[in-house]
């Protein structure tokens, strides 16, 4: 059974404090009688942050939190004292981060960079004391403004991993393997479909201690574009990802068409998809001999294919080549 630990998906109810009265206070002291307006503003309401924790992968944190409220401001005192503000409440989140309106489905926010703060929800102002009042011909308000209330929404928060390569491919197409081959990730491996059922992140080192970080994807499926096969809900982490590197086994039956059908469902899902560079990568070369391979790639030389590696990930074999085009590809400036 999948672990439950990757979450990345939550809905929270959020309210921000409401914002402190001002005071309606007359200075009163033992030889003053009649002393002036005094009454002190009221505190600001807490807002409710969004806040980017490098530390953080998933949204569990949230999973049992989703009623979150900020403290109210406190209101105005005499001698002009303003009351006390109410504490912010910050929400930390793994980066990648967006946070949508539940009802509208509109962006309200997104968090990618380590400790980059969105306000979801500002804080009701507090209100004016009486002193601000006081004119030539109103020397003794008797009134002050009220704190602004505070604003409570529903938000849906949603996880797109941030990752360099994305590996996109059918279920079973030896995705899991290559990313355990090429980094310390020990993701689940088994000889059946939909093995993934989560995103797994793996660092992979090329040379001289740069290195890079790779995402294997859960296995995409015809029709995933409109959630067949809680489709939508994995494409999202390829559209963070700087590249995309599709896996396609040596023993498909046609390696072009299954290619196609994998842009297809990208396009279908986001179009700006296809304008992020591709690659692609012929898994479970191991399979064939010498001369099968060398008929294979021979057959794909006029299909209009992305630049092509043939690997296994058991025998380690063209490893080390693609590592270092991946390398070379994320470190290439794009045309604009």
């Amino acid at each position: 059974m999948a672990s439950s630990n990757f979450v990345d998906y939550v809905k929270i109810f959020a309210r921000s404090g409401s914002g402190g009265g001002g005071s309606a206070h007359f200075r009163r002291e033992k030889f003053v009688a009649f002393g002036g307006p005094d009454g002190g503003d009221g505190g600001r309401g807490g807002s409710i942050i969004l806040r980017g924790n490098p530390h953080f992968w998933t949204l569990i944190h949230l999973k049992f939190q989703r009623h979150i409220f900020a403290e109210n401001g406190s209101n105005g005192f005499g001698s002009r004292s303003s009351g006390k503000s109410g504490a912010d409440i910050f929400i930390d989140v793994p980066l990648g981060t967006v946070a949508k309106d539940a009802d509208s489905g509109e962006i309200v926010a997104e968090v990618t960079a380590p400790g980059e703060e969105k306000v979801l929800l500002p804080g009701g102002r507090g209100g004016l004391g009486n002193w601000h009042f006081k004119s030539a011909t109103n020397q003794a308000p008797h009134y002050a403004q009220p704190g602004e209330p505070g604003i409570e929404q529903s938000f849906v928060l949603e996880l797109k991993l941030l990752a360099d390569v994305g590996l996109v491919g059918f279920p079973n197409a030896g995705k899991s393997t290559l990313l355990s081959s090429v980094s310390a990730a020990r993701p689940k491996i088994a000889d059946y479909a939909f093995t993934t059922l989560e995103p797994n992140l793996g660092i992979v080192e090329v040379r001289d201690g740069f290195s890079f970080v790779m995402a294997d994807i859960p296995g995409i499926i015809e029709g995933a574009h409109s959630g067949r096969g809680i489709g939508t809900r994995f494409l999202r982490h390829i559209e963070r990802n700087s590249l995309l590197l599709f896996v396609i086994p040596a023993d498909s039956p046609d390696i072009a068409s299954e290619y196609a059908v994998l842009l297809r469902e990208l396009e279908l899902y986001n179009p700006e998809l296809l304008d992020k560079s591709r690659m692609l990568a012929v898994s479970k070369c191991d399979l064939l001999d010498d001369e099968l391979l060398s008929e294979l790639k021979a057959s794909l030389e006029p299909a209009a294919l992305p630049p092509t590696f043939f690997i296994s990930a058991v025998s380690s074999s063209g490893l080390s080549s693609l590592k270092d085009a991946l390398w070379n590809a994320l470190n290439t400036p794009q045309p604009l």
